[in-house]
């Protein structure tokens, strides 16, 4: 495939790249793995399976086995959780809190190591392991405080003020199942469970095969910060056994991935008449007005699309510019994007890491090669470059991109951008609301109060002004979340505890019952209950 220009960048040298980390035996592995639950019963034996072992993507060795289990061991696993739960429903909210909030600590004070774990099984840059690390942190102090009072009773009046008292009250789910993806192994693996923990839940969660030992090793981290042992299952193995088990057996289902098999999630769910919270595809865009920035916005853009490698479901893939300012965002961007590094390193010197898998290298190839078989133009990039290591590709800009190539509509899930020009606003917003997708996205203009008005014109559950992704994802107290197939409900804010909780009411009656008594009569009672309902309505009563 050939390029117009080719890319800048170099390997980054590291004489530990692609290996496991130095700090990490045999012994922490057996230690972290023992955390895979299995069936305690024994009911399951005989049906168990061989451990599964993922491939370290900057040279494809192993990198540890890990127990796969069982739909029995996801039974087990649910049980004895959802044992653990009933008394930690009724642990203080306060030490719960405390609980989270030790582990916040611990987290800070250990995040060399879950660092280098994240990028020997994911091969990200550092960097952007890093990012995965100081959002749990802010998940976690978040919750912790926040916690009483996303929680707290609310008093509400009763039918006959004075003579009936009602509260609403937020009680546990129960067993909270969370499937989460390879892609952010510690900020969706973790993210979710500290406020269903909060809140009062038990949960199992299905650790993904080629980011387990992120998981496990975060579990042990909660293990030291006083976190029951029972209370937070983790179960391994194939998605299509171990994940549906896990939906089967939990009274509510938190899922990151693909929209397709979110469906199938939301299905198996509504058949148990289970709630479920899915975060799903996006095919996300971003608007460059003709009042933009345009530098500010070039290397924002270079953010939102290629940051974790374009591996995350809020990276921006495609861009719409305004005509007048199209050649020279153009030429910026692609200036800003042929500065990247990548390489393979435990430490920041890289720009960019790896794909995770040689399925994810192939699906990025074969986008671009469509798009340049169909006429597409690629500014800079379109090249794997296996002098880095096995499954590294070069950031690709893409010019003339028309609805028949499949990098038009279709989630690429990689580091490939495509450029449009547009006459004007409306012709954008058109543009960006074209999908089936609404995650997240992007305006960049000047003229902030112009782009809230066409922020709220964006069928999408995120919109950044003047920020590629960051900014809205990483508002915590703000809901995070899709539209249309990119999913159902929110994390972050108060849905991303309350989601976790049912609402019961209590009403208490004093006095009298309600209804007419035997001295009174319906009849009289019917007609002196409609008078106070014209009088309430007449007084503007709410």
């Amino acid at each position: 495939m050939s390029t117009e220009h080719d890319q800048a960048e170099t390997p980054v040298p590291s004489a530990q790249a692609g290996s496991r980390p130095a700090w990490v035996s045999d012994e922490q592995l057996g230690r972290w793995c023992a955390w895979v639950h299995r069936d305690r019963t024994g009911q399951g034996r005989g049906s168990t399976v061989g451990p599964t072992t993922a491939l370290a993507p900057w040279d494809l060795s192993p990198v540890a086995p890990v127990p796969a289990c069982t739909p029995q061991d996801v039974e087990s696993a649910a049980s004895v959780a959802r044992a653990a739960q009933r008394e930690w429903a009724r642990t203080p909210l306060a030490h719960r809190a405390e609980t989270v909030l030790a582990f916040h600590d611990l987290l800070l004070q250990r995040q060399d190591q879950v660092l280098d774990l994240i990028q020997w099984e994911t091969g990200k840059a550092r960097y952007h392991a890093w990012q995965e690390v100081a959002q749990v942190a802010t998940i976690a102090r978040h919750y912790a405080r926040r916690a009483p009072r996303y929680l707290a009773t609310r008093r509400v009046r009763g039918m006959i003020p004075g003579l009936t008292k009602v509260k609403e009250v937020r009680v546990p789910k129960g067993v909270v199942g969370i499937v989460s993806p390879w892609n952010y192994p510690l900020y969706l693996g973790v993210g979710d469970v500290l406020p269903a923990l909060l809140a009062g839940n038990a949960v199992v969660s299905k650790a993904d095969s080629q980011t387990a030992l992120t998981l496990l090793w975060t579990r042990a981290l909660l293990d030291e910060a006083g976190l029951p042992a029972d209370l937070w299952r983790i179960v391994a193995g194939d998605g299509g056994v171990v994940g549906t088990a896990v939906v089967d057996t939990a009274d509510f289902v938190c899922f990151t991935g693909s929209t397709a098999t979110g469906r199938t999630v939301a299905e198996r769910a509504a058949r148990r008449l289970v709630g479920a919270s899915l975060e799903l595809g996006g095919k996300n865009p971003l608007i460059v007005r003709e009042d933009a920035d345009i530098p500010a916005a070039a290397a924002g853009t270079v953010v939102a699309a290629f940051a974790n490698t374009g591996q995350m479901c809020i990276h921006i893939e495609r861009v719409y510019v305004h005509e007048k300012v199209y050649d020279v965002f153009r030429d910026e961007l692609v200036r800003a994007t042929r500065a990247l590094r990548l390489g393979r390193s435990y430490d920041y010197a890289a720009d960019l890491g790896s794909l995770v898998s040689p399925a994810q290298l192939a699906a990025v190839e074969a986008h671009v090669g469509d798009a340049v078989a169909k006429g597409a133009k690629v500014l800079t990039g379109g090249r794997a470059r296996p002098d880095i290591g096995p499954l590294f590709h070069e950031p690709t800009i893409l010019e003339g991109v028309t609805p028949e190539m499949d990098v038009c509509e279709r989630e690429t899930f990689g580091p490939v951008l495509s450029l449009y020009p547009c006459a004007t606003d409306e012709e954008a917003l058109r543009l960006a609301n074209q999908g089936s997708y609404g995650l997240s996205a992007s305006i960049w203009s000047k003229d902030t109060r112009a782009a809230a008005r066409m922020a709220g014109l964006v069928r999408s559950g995120s919109v950044n002004i003047n920020d590629g992704a960051a900014a809205a994802a990483g508002s915590i107290e703000a809901g995070m979340g899709g539209m249309g197939d990119s999913g159902l409900g929110r994390r972050h804010g108060a849905e991303g505890i309350r989601k976790y909780t049912e609402s019961q009411t209590v009403a208490v009656q004093r006095l009298m019952p309600l209804g007419p008594s035997p001295e009174q009569g319906a009849e009289s009672f019917v007609r002196r209950t409609n008078g106070r309902l014209s009088l309430l309505r007449r007084l503007r009563v709410r």
